[in-house]
C-alpha cells in the first residue's frame, strides 16, 4: 500500500486557481463524465475539499482537480493539447505555401503581361469575401460560426481516442462558450491563419517584383478607360495616403497593352499592388486578430464556475461544511440552552495512531499500557465515527497507523475498502489481527503472548478452529490489498512496538 504524505489545505487550494483555464477545464471535463456516466466515487476526495477554508467555487475547482489526477485526466488534456497545436502548426504551413502559391499565380511566369485586376482578385479576392462573412457572423450566435477556426476544432476532435479523450474537446468547447469566449477563439484562430498567407504572399511578391520583369495591363471591352482610371484611383486612394506610389492616370490609359511603358510606369503599378494587399488585406486581418485576441483573454480571465449549473447545483451540500458562523446574535437563555454538546474534533498532529474497527464487545477496547504517544482513536462502529477519524486524518495524517480487526470475523469488501480509504491517510499503516479476548489489565509480554496462541476465549469448539482459518483468509486478502507482510500483527505487543518503531 503506498505511503501517503501530510496533505496541505494551502497545496488543495493552488489546484484551483479561480483564473485558471485548467482547472475551470478540468471541472467542466468531471461534470461532463458524470453527467454520461453518474456520480464518481469522491468521498475521501469531498472529506479533504470540506477542510478548505474557501467558497463553493473553489471547492468546486479543487475537488474537480484532485479526481482528475486520480483518474489520470491531466494526460488526456494535454494529449489534446499537443494534438491541437500540431494541427495548428500544419494549418500554419498550408496558409504560408497557399499565400505563397497564390502570389506566383498572379504574376506568373513573366513571359505574359500581368492583369492587374485579375492579379488584384487572385490576391485578395478570397481574402475579401471571407472576411466580409466574418464581420456578418456577428449577427448569428456564436455556436453556428464557421471558418478555419472550426475546421482546426473539428481536426482536433477527430484525433480523440476514448470516451474521456472525446470529452476533452467538448469540455473546452462548451466552457468557451459559457465564458463568450468561442466566437473570439475561432476568429483569432482564422484571422492569424489569413494573416499568414496574406504576408507569405507579400513575401513572394517583394521577392518576385524585385528579381524579375513584368508588365502591367488593363484590359475592358465593356467598360470606357475613363472608368479604369477612376477605378484603379479609388482602389488606390488610401494606399497612396499612407505613402504608397499609385501611377497617374495618363500612366493607367497607357497601360491598355498597346503601348510599351517606362520602367518607372512598371515601378508604379508594382508599389500600387502592393500597397492594395497591405491595406487592404494584411491591415484589416491585422486588426481583427488582435481584436479577437484581446477579447478571448478578457473572456477566459472572466471565467467563473457557476454553482447553479446542472452538476454542480447537488455539490453545494456535500462540498460546504454543515454548520457556518455567523456570530453571536444574542446571548442562549437558559431554557433553549442546548444540553448535547458536539463531539470533539481529532487533533491528531501526525502522530502514531491506534483504532479499532467494529471490534464486538468482548474484546476489551482500549488496551491496557498504551504509551501516551501513542493516540487512541476509539473503536470505529458507526458511520459518525468513521467520519470523524477520517476527517482528523485528512487534517494532518498519522505518521504510523493501525487498525485493530476481529480475525474472528470474515473480512467483507466494505471492511477491506475501509482499511484501504483509512491507509491512505498515514506514512506506514499496519492491521493487527485479534484472535482472543484482550486482558483487561497490562499483561506480561510471555503471558499475553501465550494466551493468544492458546485462545483464551474459546466458546466452542467450531469457533476454536475457525479462527485460524479466518485469520489466514485477512492474511490473504490484506496482502492482496497490497500491505506489506511484516504489517500484519497478530500478537498484543507487536502493534505497540511497531507504532514506535523509528524508520528514519
Amino acid at each position: 500500500m503506498p505511503p501517503s504524505t501530510s496533505r496541505d489545505t494551502d497545496s488543495l487550494a493552488g489546484l484551483a486557481n479561480p483564473r485558471s483555464l485548467r482547472a475551470h477545464w478540468q471541472a467542466e471535463l468531471i461534470r461532463l463524465r458524470e453527467t454520461h456516466w453518474g456520480p464518481v466515487d469522491d468521498a475521501d476526495v469531498v472529506r479533504r475539499v470540506r477542510q478548505l477554508d474557501t467558497d463553493l467555487p473553489t471547492r468546486i475547482l479543487t475537488r474537480a482537480g484532485l479526481l482528475a489526477q486520480r483518474d489520470n485526466l491531466p494526460p488526456l488534456i494535454d494529449g489534446w493539447r499537443r494534438s491541437a497545436q500540431a494541427i495548428l502548426a500544419v494549418l500554419f504551413v498550408l496558409a504560408l505555401l497557399s499565400g505563397v502559391g497564390v502570389a506566383m499565380g498572379a504574376l506568373g511566369d513573366g513571359s505574359r503581361p500581368v492583369n492587374v485586376l485579375w492579379a488584384l482578385g487572385a490576391l485578395l479576392g478570397l481574402h475579401a469575401l471571407t472576411f466580409l462573412l466574418w464581420l456578418i457572423s456577428f449577427l448569428f450566435p456564436a455556436s453556428a460560426v464557421t471558418g478555419l477556426g472550426r475546421v482546426w476544432l473539428w481536426a482536433t476532435r477527430k484525433l480523440a481516442r476514448g470516451p474521456d479523450g472525446a470529452l476533452v474537446p467538448q469540455a473546452l468547447l462548451n466552457l468557451l462558450a459559457r465564458a463568450g469566449a468561442l466566437r473570439w477563439l475561432f476568429g483569432t484562430v482564422s484571422n492569424v491563419l489569413w494573416l499568414t498567407a496574406l504576408c507569405a504572399a507579400l513575401a513572394t511578391l517583394l521577392v518576385l517584383l524585385s528579381t524579375a520583369s513584368f508588365r502591367f495591363v488593363w484590359a475592358t471591352t465593356l467598360l470606357a478607360p475613363d472608368t479604369f482610371v477612376w477605378l484603379t484611383q479609388a482602389i488606390g486612394w488610401l494606399p497612396a495616403h499612407l505613402g504608397f506610389p499609385m501611377p497617374d492616370a495618363d500612366v493607367i490609359r497607357a497601360s491598355d497593352g498597346t503601348q510599351t511603358l517606362a520602367a518607372n510606369a512598371q515601378a508604379r503599378w508594382s508599389w500600387w499592388l502592393i500597397g492594395v494587399v497591405v491595406v487592404y488585406g494584411i491591415v484589416p486581418r491585422l486588426l481583427a486578430a488582435a481584436l479577437c485576441v484581446f477579447n478571448t483573454r478578457r473572456a477566459l480571465g472572466a471565467l467563473r464556475i457557476n454553482p447553479a449549473l446542472a452538476g454542480f447545483a447537488p455539490l453545494r451540500d456535500r462540498l460546504e461544511p454543515p454548520a457556518q458562523s455567523t456570530g453571536i446574535d444574542r446571548p442562549v437563555d437558559p431554557l433553549h440552552e442546548p444540553r448535547v454538546s458536539p463531539p470533539p474534533v481529532l487533533k491528531l498532529s501526525g502522530q502514531p495512531v491506534l483504532l479499532g474497527l467494529e471490534l464486538p464487545a468482548d474484546l476489551a477496547w482500549p488496551p491496557a499500557g498504551v504509551p501516551a504517544s501513542i493516540h487512541v482513536a476509539g473503536n470505529l462502529d458507526t458511520r459518525e465515527e468513521r467520519n470523524r477519524v477520517l476527517d482528523a486524518l485528512a487534517q494532518a495524517g498519522a505518521s504510523r497507523l493501525v487498525i485493530a480487526c476481529d480475525a474472528r470475523q470474515t473480512p467483507d469488501r466494505g471492511t477491506l475498502s475501509l482499511i484501504a480509504e483509512l491507509a491512505a491517510h498515514a506514512q506506514h499503516t499496519g492491521v493487527w489481527l485479534i484472535m482472543a479476548a484482550l486482558p483487561a489489565s497490562a499483561p506480561a509480554p510471555a503471558e499475553t503472548h501465550r494466551a493468544e496462541l492458546h485462545v483464551a476465549d474459546s466458546r466452542t469448539a467450531d469457533s476454536h478452529h475457525a479462527a485460524p482459518s479466518r485469520a489466514a483468509l485477512w492474511r490473504e486478502r490484506l496482502l492482496a490489498l497490497g500491505l506489506p507482510q511484516d504489517a500484519i500483527l497478530q500478537t498484543s505487543t507487536a502493534p505497540l512496538t511497531w507504532l514506535q518503531a523509528d524508520h528514519g
